[in-house]
């Protein structure tokens, strides 16, 4: 099996990395800066139980990549660019004949749930990965993970009914678990990537508020999370039972690994000056189900549309007083 990593930012990276510190085939798809470093010195990775350098093959898009029977595409972009590498991965043959939407599968190592909806559009083989990684990107060459006593809890299982074989599902957990993630097998695995979408809108209030939570970011986080949990309720969407959360959640802690400094990937987006943030994917998916459903999500609705504008001027991260967001989403 070979693993092909588009987007190797942060979760991009620390999952490539250690599976290419692992032995596992793998290539990295990047761009920009990150693309230089990488093909000049390689991807640096550092964990608790210290770091590696791996120089595994890296392409700066799909015409750099023959593809083959045994490959695996893990799509771990941000949720904004979904689509767009979804479109320039799809039609591109692979060895023996037929395209990557028809032969090969494809992971969405990435948060929200809108992207498997994405994939299954276009790809026949879809799995679903809920993400508990905590990832750092904030120079090229160099990511890093804080979890342990595994870097990482990964997820998996399939998008949707027969989109994915039980024996494919477990082969490509054996990786992940041979690189050092915790790597569970699931039929449910949207249910966890609907709870992980509720702690998700914490992000905007971070990367707009800053890591330090005060009273007025703990009330908005307070209250993105009912609404989300509102919302739910009024679809109809199962979300993991906050038991079974706890219990796979149990012994994993997040360590501050030396040097390493900032906070999630939304606040990592605004310190980066990416020029956007994924936020039209979490907060913003509360507020499209809130519409479909009558229900009102006025903060989520703002966080969504304030880091949207913070991502666009280029606003640094911790820039936004909290008070100024409740009273605007409460008027």
């Amino acid at each position: 099996m070979r693993h092909i990593i588009i987007g190797t930012g942060a979760v991009g990276g620390v999952i490539g990395g250690l599976l290419a510190g692992a032995g596992s085939d793998v290539v990295l798809v990047a761009r920009g800066r990150q693309l230089d470093a990488l093909r000049a010195d390689g991807l640096e990775v550092t964990t608790p139980a210290g770091s590696v350098r791996v120089h595994p093959a890296v392409a700066a898009g799909p015409p750099d990549v023959d593809l083959r029977p045994d490959d695996v595409l893990v799509l771990a972009v941000k949720s904004q660019d979904t689509v767009a590498a979804l479109d320039a991965w799809a039609d591109r043959p692979v060895a023996g004949g037929g395209s990557a939407a028809e032969r090969l599968a494809v992971v969405c190592a990435q948060n929200g749930v809108a992207n498997e909806r994405a994939a299954l559009r276009r790809f026949r083989t879809v799995v679903a990965m809920c993400v508990w990684l905590p990832a750092t990107f904030l120079e090229p060459g160099r990511v890093s993970a804080g979890g342990t006593p595994v870097p990482g809890v990964l997820t998996v299982g399939p998008a949707a009914a027969s989109s994915v074989t039980d024996a494919a599902l477990t082969a490509y957990a054996e990786d992940l678990a041979g690189a050092g993630f915790a790597a569970p097998v699931t039929g449910d695995v949207m249910a966890w990537k609907y709870r992980k979408l509720l702690s998700n809108l914490a992000n905007a209030v971070e990367a707009l508020c800053g890591t330090t939570r005060d009273d007025g970011a703990a009330e908005l986080v307070a209250r993105a999370d009912e609404e989300g949990r509102t919302v739910l309720r009024a679809a109809g969407i199962r979300v993991l039972d906050e038991a079974v959360h706890d219990a796979a959640r149990a012994g994993f802690h997040v360590a501050r690994l030396p040097g390493q400094a900032g906070g999630g990937s939304s606040w990592q987006s605004l310190a980066r000056g990416t020029g956007s943030i994924e936020s039209d994917y979490l907060n913003g998916e509360i507020v499209l189900l809130g519409r479909l459903h009558g229900v009102p999500t006025p903060v989520n609705a703002v966080l969504q549309r304030r880091a949207r504008q913070a991502a666009a001027t280029g606003a640094g991260p911790g820039s936004t007083v909290a008070a100024d967001v409740l009273r605007e989403s409460l008027a």
